[in-house]
């Protein structure tokens, strides 16, 4: 169907005064005496484009569906300067309904809550509030892409369906084609009789994977989804979402958290080029400020604090939390947020954390203690980066797996890294959706997705 995009309109001199074809569908509209006006999106520019029509050359039965609020259309007309500066608009001559919408059409209101959208997700892509998400995931997404292929990073691909649990906390997606069934004695009898003769599951992280691309191809990155059966209904978990996960060789914790920090800071600055409408968008409605903060975040340093340091400060905060402050339990999200949003104000890296409450493949420091792990903490948001530097011991690697109960064939592949040219390594995840929830102010992950997965939520 040949028409041009609307944001080709907006952006093009020279196609006033011509007559052009266009295809959307109606956002709003009203009625006059003499004319009516209909303001339409195709999804290719955050901004709607007015239609005019002129009652003159439409009939009143003709006109009303091209009204309808949803109903897509397609109109031809000119394009002529708007009343408001720099707005331009489209006086129609023909039109035609291309999908009508009737009555029922969930999105009459100019305003709905959040809890309501997320009821009808096949639908609120297209209010202006997930329209503007999603532009900006896309966008997010493609920098990247861009920010690794610049750095000399290849792209790799780990595996959905994997035999291993990365973080070894047992909250991985079973995948079974045979289901429960009586009739086998055993665990280990039922697996063998499954589609892959052992337990599968899908990918709680590829970073395992990505270790292995590591020591061949020096840096790599993954960019997939990743599951965890994490019964936690909060603002800030979903069932499936999206991981960044660079692995490099050579590299300490050190080198990784000046990674980290580069990366950041670009794809925040990739967003302040690209999307500032959509960025204007969100600084109006859900976080004022928005912009300065971004700004402030690519312009100054992170804050860098050793969590032993981080549990002090928190316990002479003279704040009352929840949570108790204790070194041996971790920091929680109001943990986090205090640390972030009231004592540095800015983003933060909390380093070395106890070995107790971190992953296995994480490097033990010489304390014995502590693991050479950092989480980045943002304000308002809490974690959204999870890093280390691996243990490229062969002997340590094997008495954590064995401490920790893990089942040692699962893991078989991955200790022989350990031994076969092993060298320093280190990576890091980030969730794209936390990172969407940073820099949108949306503040529940199930906004930033386009169709959550959550404990009993399957649209």
């Amino acid at each position: 169907m040949k028409h041009i995009d609307l944001a080709k309109i907006k952006t093009d001199a020279a196609l006033i005064g011509q007559s052009v074809t266009v295809c959307g569908w109606v956002r709003t509209s009203r009625d006059s005496k003499n004319v009516a006006f209909a303001e339409i999106n195709d999804g290719s520019e955050l901004e709607h484009i007015q239609v005019v029509f002129d009652k003159a050359d439409f009939s009143d039965g003709e006109l009303a569906p091209l009204l309808s609020l949803g109903a897509a259309v397609k109109v031809t007309g000119t394009v002529e300067k708007g009343l408001k500066a720099e707005s331009v608009e489209i006086r129609a001559q023909r039109a035609e309904l291309l999908g009508g919408c009737d009555s029922t059409y969930p999105l009459q209101k100019k305003r709905h809550t959040m809890e309501y959208l997320r009821t009808i997700p096949h639908l609120r892509v297209r209010t202006n509030t997930f329209n503007a998400v999603f532009r900006v995931r896309s966008e997010l997404s493609y920098a990247v892409h861009k920010y690794f292929h610049k750095k000399g990073y290849y792209y790799v691909h780990s595996p959905i369906i994997t035999g291993s649990d990365c973080e070894g906390a047992g909250e991985s997606f079973k995948v079974t084609t045979i289901g429960y069934d009586k009739k086998f004695n055993s665990e280990d009898e039922y697996y063998k009789n499954d589609f892959f003769g052992r337990s599968a599951g899908l990918t709680v992280s590829g970073q395992l994977e990505g270790e292995v691309m590591a020591t061949a191809l020096g840096k790599i990155y993954t960019f997939g989804p990743t599951f965890r059966a994490e019964n936690s209904n909060t603002p800030r978990h979903v069932a499936e979402f999206w991981q960044i996960e660079p692995e490099v060789a050579f590299a300490d914790i050190d080198d990784i958290i000046a990674i980290a920090t580069d990366m950041i800071k670009s794809l925040i600055a990739h967003l302040l080029d690209n999307c500032m409408k959509e960025l204007e968008f969100f600084d109006a409605r859900f976080e004022k400020g928005l912009i300065d903060k971004l700004r402030h975040v690519v312009d100054s340093d992170f804050a860098r604090v050793e969590y032993t340091d981080a549990i002090e400060i928190l316990k002479k905060s003279g704040k009352t939390f929840v949570y108790p402050v204790d070194w041996d339990e971790g920091l929680q999200t109001e943990h986090e947020r205090y640390l972030t949003d009231e004592y540095f104000k800015k983003p933060v890296f909390v380093v070395n954390y106890p070995r107790k409450i971190k992953s296995f493949y994480m490097k033990q420091n010489a304390d014995g203690k502590t693991v050479a792990a950092t989480d980045l903490l943002v304000p308002g948001i809490g974690e959204i980066i999870g890093c280390s530097e691996r243990e490229a011991d062969y002997d340590k690697l094997l008495s954590e797996i064995k401490s920790r109960g893990m089942k040692l064939s699962d893991y078989d592949n991955y200790l022989d890294l350990r031994k076969f040219g092993t060298v320093p390594h280190s990576g890091f995840g980030l969730g794209l959706e936390r990172m969407l929830m940073y820099v949108t102010g949306m503040s529940n992950i199930r906004d930033v997705i386009e169709f959550p997965r959550a404990k009993d939520d399957l649209k």
